[in-house]
């Protein structure tokens, strides 16, 4: 219950430093949203005239880029905030008795919060754009669940990493701006990736994420059983040998912090 308490006051703590001192406060968790999918549709509908690829389930590139993008940029969030948490806290880990692996979740569920408003957002311009609207929309928290665990688990080493090594945070957003992010179909369709390259999408768990996110939002269509075992069994074991890495670290954090 303490721990439970502590967490939650926690990713308050971190939700409500993101606007400490805005007149708008939280409204821009709702505004920033906005005006990406306000922004994108200007670019890429409206300048660019881009079209839905082949295969997606709308005709709309942007419903069709936002759809794919949210998972995403959940997972990046999570994990490259992760990765500052100790060091940027270090006062409550060498001077109290903290549980420093409440740090990571709490990057998580705060940025939940931001994802929640955008998926809301982009639910209401699925149903206002293409009249379309699924009951099986319940199923996307069992997807955003395992995001989490597999977020979190990732987030776990790189935040020991950070301690020992202060360049780990960089390596962490060099590798998920530049590299694993066109590894993984948000902006680009899976067909058209060079055919000598498309085995690297199977072995990418965010890959199978974007892909049901898309299913989920912008059709009916059940999930895929074999698509959902990959998701789950890749999140929990990152989670649990992220969970085992971290504990192995966090016996001289305070020695280092």
């Amino acid at each position: 219950m303490q721990r439970r308490a502590l967490l939650i006051q926690m990713t308050r703590r971190d939700f409500e430093q993101r606007y400490v001192g805005s007149m708008a406060g939280w409204l821009w968790g709702l505004i920033h949203p906005l005006m990406l999918l306000l922004s994108w549709t200007f670019v890429f509908a409206i300048c660019m005239k881009v079209e839905a690829p082949k295969g997606a389930l709308t005709q709309s590139y942007v419903l069709y880029l936002l759809a794919g993008y949210l998972p995403w940029a959940l997972f990046q969030e999570t994990v490259l905030r992760s990765a500052n948490s100790l060091v940027e806290n270090a006062n409550l880990i060498t001077k109290t008795v903290f549980p420093s692996e409440i740090l990571p979740i709490s990057m998580f569920f705060s940025s939940l919060i931001h994802h929640a408003f955008t998926l809301a957002l982009l639910v209401i311009a699925i149903g206002l754009t293409e009249q379309h609207f699924s009951l099986k929309l319940a199923i996307l928290p069992a997807y955003t669940f395992l995001i989490g665990l597999f977020a979190v688990g990732l987030g776990w080493v790189a935040a020991g990493l950070q301690v020992y090594i202060r360049d780990a945070a960089q390596v962490a957003s060099l590798l998920l701006n530049h590299l694993w992010f066109w590894l993984t179909p948000v902006m680009i369709h899976e067909e058209y990736y060079p055919p000598e390259f498309r085995f690297l999408l199977d072995y990418n768990p965010m890959a199978y994420v974007v892909r049901a996110y898309r299913t989920r939002l912008l059709s009916s269509n059940w999930p895929d059983p074999g698509e959902f075992a990959v998701i789950a069994g890749c999140s929990v074991a990152t989670f649990v040998l992220g969970g085992l890495f971290f504990r192995q670290l966090k016996r001289g954090f305070a020695d280092v912090l």
